[in-house]
Formats: structure tokens, sequence, C-alpha cells
């Protein structure tokens, strides 16, 4: 038996199974079944049945002996190599920039300890598209180590990329806690994470504009911001050759005795804002009219106490609506602790210096002000109240009011 093609003009030929045999001198066919209306692939495999071929299901004749997921690690890999992440690390094939280039991968989409992130290529192709199936958690601190060492040509190569002559450079302080006794910078300073009474290490982080990372500095958790400011300002000129530049910072790292060592740098501009006193004194002084303030216009100004900068300023109603609502929590909060303080004084469990308050003098704190009367529960309660509802004095923001107007930008 086998299976003859017979040709159709402008369509699919047909496919019959036939038979032959031979009578005397001639060969006779005898058509079988017509095979047309099945697929090819059918009609494939009883033409291979027809030869003796032995068929069986694809499952049966191989044997899975691991699955591993392709698709997310590929496309940061892809994502990568667009960005030229490779060619930063070296430019010449290193075995540690391979294993760098695996851990980003690694931290991007699955963060883990290093010990867990070998454990976790295991169920990735990722180390096979490295090459590096074999690396174990020694191998991922070497190459820590290795980029270390690199760090410098590294940042020169981002540098190049993504800062300009003249352009933005953004710079800033931030701190994260550390646990152990080991490490030579850790420090007790100025928390930003809230921990109490842990060691910290802190980093600054230069910027392009659009905030691209560029690069990373380490210091002791005690150091202040505005002691990191001129070692980065000596970096962008003599590693990077930038010989003009607007450096952006805080109000924290660019202050009064920061800008002083900035005019002394040629090249050098900055931009940055000013803090709650120096704001107050320009309005007190009737230097800066609140009335003249615009919240889409930005107004312009000068002072002799700013030689040589200008001060730019712009009304942010969104910061005075968060303001507002901060003020409002605060005082309800108050309000609340108030009346826990007026139950203990109409109970009499209350005492001031040497004599009970009465629980007329507490009715009366709520409808009163401070200066109507001498009541220490009175003075006590009205300065709590005004105390929650001021703005701390390290606080960092952008408005000088909650319906005021934005801090004065220097440059």
């Amino acid at each position: 038996m086998h299976i003859d093609v017979v040709p159709n003009r402008g369509s699919r030929p047909a496919y019959l199974l036939r038979e032959a045999w031979r009578e005397g001198k001639k060969v006779r066919k005898r058509t079988l079944a017509n095979l047309s209306s099945l697929s090819d692939e059918q009609i494939d495999a009883i033409r291979r049945a027809l030869k003796g071929e032995q068929l069986a299901p694809v499952g049966e004749l191989f044997e899975i002996v691991a699955s591993r997921i392709h698709g997310d690690t590929d496309a940061v890999l892809a994502t990568m190599k667009r960005l030229g992440i490779r060619e930063l690390l070296s430019s010449r094939p290193a075995f540690e920039a391979e294993v760098v280039m695996g851990m980003i991968a690694a931290r991007v989409v699955a963060p883990h300890t290093k010990l867990a992130t070998t454990r976790w290529w295991r169920t990735r192709t990722l180390p096979q598209d490295l090459t590096i199936e074999h690396v174990t958690e020694d191998d991922l601190y070497r190459a820590m180590d290795w980029l270390l060492d690199h760090q410098e040509t590294i940042e020169k190569k981002l540098a190049g990329r993504h800062l300009k002559n003249g352009g933005l450079a953004l710079y800033d302080l931030t701190s994260s806690y550390f646990e152990g006794k080991t490490c030579s910078l850790a420090a007790m300073g100025h928390n930003r994470d809230g921990k109490k009474n842990k060691l910290q290490v802190n980093y600054g982080l230069l910027a392009d504009k659009r905030g691209c990372p560029v690069a990373v500095s380490v210091y002791q958790g005690n150091t202040n911001d505005p002691k990191t400011l001129m070692p980065l300002v000596e970096k962008l000129k003599k590693d990077y050759g930038i010989e003009r530049v607007v450096l952006v910072g805080d109000r924290g790292m660019i202050g009064q005795a920061a800008v002083e060592d900035l005019r002394k740098v040629p090249g050098l501009e900055w931009i940055t804002a000013l803090k709650s006193t120096q704001i107050r004194a320009l309005v007190e002084g009737g230097a800066l009219q609140l009335g003249l303030f615009d919240e889409k216009n930005l107004l312009e100004l000068t002072h002799p106490d700013y030689p040589g900068e200008r001060l730019v300023a712009c009304r942010n109603a969104e910061l005075g609506k968060l303001r507002g609502h901060k003020r409002q929590a605060l005082l309800e909060a108050t309000t609340k602790d108030l009346k826990k303080v007026r139950t203990m004084v109409n109970r009499g469990d209350l005492r001031g210096a040497g004599r009970s308050v009465s629980g007329s003098a507490a009715s009366s704190t709520s409808t009163r002000s401070p200066s109507t009367s001498s009541s220490p529960l009175k003075m006590t309660a009205s300065s709590l109240l005004c105390a929650m509802t001021r703005s701390p004095p390290r606080r960092r923001s952008t408005a000088s009011t909650s319906s005021g107007p934005a801090s004065p930008r220097r440059r």
C-alpha cells in the first residue's frame, strides 16, 4: 500500500490510499480510501507507518530532566544589553562582569541574599545565558570586590554618558542602618530610617537631571551632609572633567556655609532652598510679600543678604493642602489628649505645683486664650497645643506656611 498524490488545479491535491499488484505483465491499482480530508501531519504519519517506522507519542520518546523559567530574566538581560551595561562594567571579557550582570538581573526580578540568589538561579536559564552555571556565593562576593576595584572607571563612563558641561547635577546624602559591629564606617548619626540607637552608614548619590545615578560615595554614619559636598565638587572637576555645572541640593546640603565655599569654585552654580528662618526674615523685612505669589508663575527677587544670587519662589497649593491635613490631624490628636487631661482633672487626679487643679479651670481651657487666665493647666495645655501644631524645626519642606508661598530657591 502507498499514498498517491493527485494534483488538483487551483486547490489542494487529493491524497489516495492505494494498493497495487501485478497480473502477468500489468500492474493493477485499487483505491482503498480518500485521505484528502486529513491534515498533512496525519497523512505523513500514515505514510511513515506504511514504511514500517515505529511511531510513539512524543512524551514517551523524550525525558524531561529540567524545566527552567526563561522569560523574566531574558527580558531584563535584553534591557541591560540595550542600555550597554556590559560595556560599562568591562571593555574586555571578564568572568566577574558576567557574575555582576547576573546579580543585577536577580536584584531586579527577585532580590535575595547572595546564598539565596545562587539557589534561585537554578530555577532560571540565566546562569546558562551568562555561562555562570557553577558559581557559589563566594564567587558573588569576589565579584563585588572586583566591582569595587572598577568603581572609578565605571563612574567615569557613566559621567561621560549622562553629565554635560553647563548641565544639572543632582546630589543628596542618605543613610542605611547597620546590624553588626564589624564595619569601620558604621556610627551613630542622624537616622533617616526612624531606627533609634542603631549604627548606620551614610552614602551620597550623584545623578543627572533625570535622576539617573552616576556615582555613589560612602561615608561614616555620623558625617554631616555639607562635609560631603566639596569632595563631590572636586570629583566633578578633576575626575569627570566637568568645567561648568549647576549643582542641585536641598537646604540641608547647600546651606549658607556651603554657599561661601561654592562661590570660590569657578564655573560652579547651585540651586537650593532657603531655610524657614531665612524666609521669615525676608517676610518680616518686607522683601518678600506673600500677596505677590502665583500658583503657576515664578516670582524672582534679589536681596542684599544674598549677593549675586536670585531668589525664586512660587506658591505650592498642593503642599498647602498637605500641611492643612497634617495640621488638622495634629489638632484632633491634641484635642483627644486634652480630653483625657480634663477627665483626670474632674476626678481630682491631676495636681499642679503644690495644689490640685479644679474642674472649672479645665473646662475653660478649650474656650479661653492663655492671656485671659493664669491657670497652670490652661497655660500648659495651650502651650502643648501650639507646640504640636507648629512645624518641626528640622522638617524639610517647600512652603513656609500651609497656604503661603514656596520657599525661595537660591541660585
